[in-house]
């Protein structure tokens, strides 16, 4: 399998704003899966509140071209405490 591309909502804070965010892979990447295997990567988003969260999915098509979407369930994001000080 490899990841095609992936779908993000990103809401900041109480008031709900939402942004989309769509593109090829992640983190710059399009990493081919083996069975068994993982791909772990860092990243960002900007908030205008010190909370918010995160939810969507990835794409990926297998060696036949079949498609695949993989949900991610929504998920807290947070500014580190050390940062706010």
């Amino acid at each position: 399998m490899q990841l095609i591309d992936r779908h993000w909502e990103i809401t900041s804070g109480v008031e709900n704003d939402i942004e989309i965010v769509d593109g090829d892979g992640v983190v710059g990447k399009q990493p081919r899966l083996e069975p068994g295997e993982a791909f772990q990567y860092t990243s960002a988003a900007v908030l205008e509140w010190s909370f918010g969260t995160m939810e969507g999915h990835y794409n990926f098509r297998d060696d036949v071209g079949e498609w695949y979407r993989v949900p991610i369930d929504p998920f807290i994001l947070s500014i580190p405490a050390e940062t706010m000080n």
